[in-house]
């Protein structure tokens, strides 16, 4: 009996030591790149730390941060990215994916590549193209406009529309994973509950509101967290077509740091920065899981 234990426990030490090799590369990875960069930051934001100097300052490039306008300006455009954004983002892919899901195999499969081609092409073509797009000489927008008796607009070069633009490349870019997820959601949705509601003569509207909205909370949880996220994030769109101007009008906290850090050598205040951006989005994901979390059943 004694012998058979022991020869248990050694299977399972076996096991044990087995999987945490095939751990150690992934978790090396994530230390090496994740975990110590991150720490470093935290470090480096209690810094004066430019090309010359390295002086410990404790948290005075947080209440500088504070005082700073134009890192105001970035937080109130990024909050607003968040905010026009994300709830487009799932009110149309919601739409989208609905839409999809009811058509045949082939017309769906159609679709959702044309909606997902976005999220996996060159983030730096898709800017080209917009660029063009907004171009305020040769645009094709302007050239729509024009036909519809409106002077040329300077999408990109204008404060009252710079943000909207981007808003609009952002939510282009942002719709194809959502929509992806959710049309899959949809088929693990038993098709007995509608057809359980249309014979108790309940509406579209009904059906989508009791019975599909309440099914897709699990991916709403997902969808609504990582676009949150990644919206906080934007930077290559930001610096591609506009670099924040034009007077701040389109900076987001992202460019901030990216300005502090590698334009202006300033490394303690781009790490603050970075900081206070990562105390946001944890205390929003918090807050997304917490409500729309309530409803999942795991």
């Amino acid at each position: 009996m004694e012998a058979t234990v022991s020869k248990s426990r050694k299977f399972v030490i076996r096991d044990w030591l087995m999987s945490y090799l095939f751990l150690l590369p992934a978790f090396g990875f994530f230390l090496v790149f994740v975990a110590y960069p991150m720490l470093r930051g935290v470090y480096i934001s209690f810094f004066d730390y430019s090309l010359r100097n390295f002086d410990f300052v404790g948290l005075d490039n947080y209440v500088s941060l504070f005082h700073n306008e134009t890192f105001l300006k970035s937080m109130r455009n990024t909050i607003l990215l968040v905010v026009i954004a994300v709830p487009i983002v799932i009110v149309f892919s919601v739409f989208v994916a609905v839409n999809i899901y009811k058509m045949k195999e082939l017309s769906r499969s159609f679709f959702r590549g044309v909606f997902y081609l976005p999220a996996v092409s060159s983030v730096v073509s898709i800017t080209v193209v917009w660029g063009w797009i907004y171009h305020p000489n040769y645009g094709i927008l302007n050239y729509l406009t024009g036909m519809l008796g409106f002077e040329p607009i300077s999408w990109l070069g204008d404060t009252r529309t710079a943000l909207l633009a981007i808003i609009a490349v952002l939510i282009t870019t942002s719709v194809g994973q959502p929509i992806i997820l959710y049309v899959a959601s949809l088929g693990n949705i038993p098709t007995s509950y509608m057809e359980a509601a249309e014979i108790d003569r309940a509406t579209p509207w009904q059906i989508f509101l009791k019975i599909v909205w309440p099914m897709l909370m699990p991916t709403n949880l997902y969808v609504i967290v990582i676009t949150t996220i990644n919206t906080f994030q934007c930077f290559a769109l930001i610096q591609l077509l506009t670099s924040g101007g034009p007077v701040y009008s389109t900076s987001t906290v992202m460019y901030g740091v990216y300005e502090q850090a590698f334009l202006l050598g300033h490394f303690g205040i781009a790490s603050a920065m970075g900081i206070l951006l990562a105390i946001v989005i944890g205390i929003i994901s918090t807050i997304q899981f917490k409500y729309f979390g309530s409803d999942v059943e795991y």
